[in-house]
């Protein structure tokens, strides 16, 4: 019975070791798994903070560039009216170089007829007319010079938008990785890479010199209307006219920029 007793008990005792083994077994094999699912865990989160931080970026630049465009669009709103406000006193200044021009004729045709006391007094209008026509031209030189800056500017806006964009594409089109490597092959810092794209190429340059050309020549043209002889105000309406419509185009120009980089 002693016998048979320590049998069984060696026989309980080894299967009890087998299922402390198995159990063991289970154990590790379970410890691994939840090894492995922390350092999952781990991962995705460090992704999703990841994600979280170009978010935050994404979104300052997104409301920046919001910024931008509400404050353009209320200075192309405003120079809109100025533009508006300035083709109105260009048509009450044509109407009144009109009357200017006869009221000057009739009077140079009545001299003739009159006697010294009249002719005193048409001399004194006449005065009083050039000092108005010194005035106009006063007024026209200083417009002229306002629009031509006003133009200038805009193409200026207009170069840096399509610069803006034009790097943006190219910047986007380029992990970082990639620009890090072109920066290190040119052994250049990363920044001075985005300047070497920002360089302004041959044919830009070649337009902004012949659009400066053109904006000397048209200077030069109203100059000349002024000092030529009567009648030139349809000339001077016209010349004004055309670089009206160019900044007009100019402005529809820049406000489509705008709107596509918004």
């Amino acid at each position: 019975m002693k016998r048979h007793l320590i049998e069984d008990l060696r026989s309980r005792l080894k299967a009890k070791q087998e299922n402390e083994k198995t159990s063991n077994n289970t154990l590790e094999s379970l410890e691994r798994k939840v090894k492995a699912l922390a350092e999952d865990c781990s991962n995705k989160k460090t992704s999703i903070d990841l994600l979280k931080q170009r978010l935050n970026v994404a979104t300052k630049e997104k409301f920046q560039y919001e910024q931008m465009y509400h404050k353009a669009k209320d200075e192309l709103e405003k120079k809109d009216l100025r533009l508006t406000n300035l083709e109105s006193k260009m048509i009450e200044t044509k109407c009144a170089m009109t009357e200017l021009e006869t009221t000057a004729s009739q009077q140079l045709h009545d001299l003739a007829k009159q006697s010294k006391q009249a002719l005193e007094t048409v001399q004194k209008k006449l005065l009083l007319t050039n000092d108005r026509v010194e005035e106009f031209m006063t007024f026209v030189k200083a417009l002229t010079r306002e629009l031509q800056h006003s133009v200038q500017e805009l193409r200026t806006k207009i170069k840096q938008a399509k610069k803006m964009g034009e790097v943006r594409a190219c910047k986007k089109g380029l992990s970082q990785e990639s620009v890090q490597l072109a920066a290190s092959i040119l052994n250049v810092s990363t920044t001075d890479l985005e300047e070497i794209l920002e360089v302004e190429d041959g044919e830009e340059t070649a337009r902004t010199k012949m659009a400066f050309e053109k904006d000397k020549e048209w200077l030069q043209y109203i100059q000349k209307l002024l000092e030529a002889e009567f009648p030139f105000a349809s000339y001077l309406m016209d010349a004004i006219l055309e670089k009206l419509n160019e900044k007009k185009k100019l402005v529809e120009e820049y406000s489509s920029l705008l709107k596509q980089t918004v």
